[in-house]
């Protein structure tokens, strides 16, 4: 499942971002890509140690944490700490997969869900499309600053090489607790149904129905 999710964050952490990492060094981003990736991305990364980055990120990751559709959608067990990436005009990242097993602060992860927070207004930069193959071919995604897509980190996905301004953006990995992706958008659908339900009739029988199917669906598939 590929999805969208609009103002994910609010604009008051978005301009913050922004301001944060017009002041922040930023390093090769070559430093944090497996051996075969390293030959395809060519974009900079801001330091992960810098204390300034380290807050930001915790901040997002809690906004993260608390939005509905995105639990609902990725139901994370463990996330990977975000990393801030800057394309300028000439950069990009070729077709890639994301590593299996990534690091993270409770030790090594399976990575099941990737996503992309992008930081620019896409007005101002060129290029820098996010594309993803899948198969019914290649989905290409440019998104509002604020904006979040994510998707299965099994696909071949790139980066369009940036020709005018500069493309920001957060990239980030969760370990589901449902590994399987199609019982992810089982869930998912389930989940966004009855809240429906919910909006228009309230707490009834069949409301409740659904909530002890989504419930033991869970119990059945959750890997915890």
């Amino acid at each position: 499942m590929i999805l969208c999710i609009a103002q994910i964050i609010p604009d008051e952490l978005l301009h913050r971002i922004q301001s944060t990492l017009a002041d922040t060094p930023f390093q090769d981003g070559r430093e944090t890509a497996g051996w075969h990736a390293r030959t395809v991305k060519h974009n900079r990364q801001a330091e992960g140690s810098h204390p300034a980055v380290s807050a930001l990120r915790e901040e997002v990751t809690s906004h993260l944490q608390r939005h509905a559709l995105f639990q609902m959608a990725v139901r994370p067990r463990r996330m990977k700490p975000l990393m801030f990436s800057r394309y300028e005009p000439g950069m990009s990242y070729g077709n890639h997969v994301d590593d299996a097993i990534m690091g993270s602060p409770s030790g090594a992860m399976r990575t099941d869900i990737s996503f992309t927070l992008f930081l620019g207004d896409p007005d101002r930069y060129d290029g820098g499309e996010l594309l993803i193959e899948t198969t019914g071919g290649e989905q290409t995604f440019k998104l509002p600053a604020g904006s979040l897509v994510l998707y299965p980190s099994s696909t071949l996905h790139r980066v369009e090489p940036v020709t005018r301004g500069e493309r920001l953006a957060a990239v980030g990995w969760a370990q589901s607790l449902v590994r399987d992706p199609q019982q992810r958008e089982i869930l998912f659908d389930l989940d966004t149904t009855r809240r429906r339900l919910f909006e228009e009739s309230g707490k009834t029988p069949t409301f409740d129905t659904l909530s002890k199917s989504l419930a033991n669906l869970l119990r059945m598939w959750a890997d915890a």
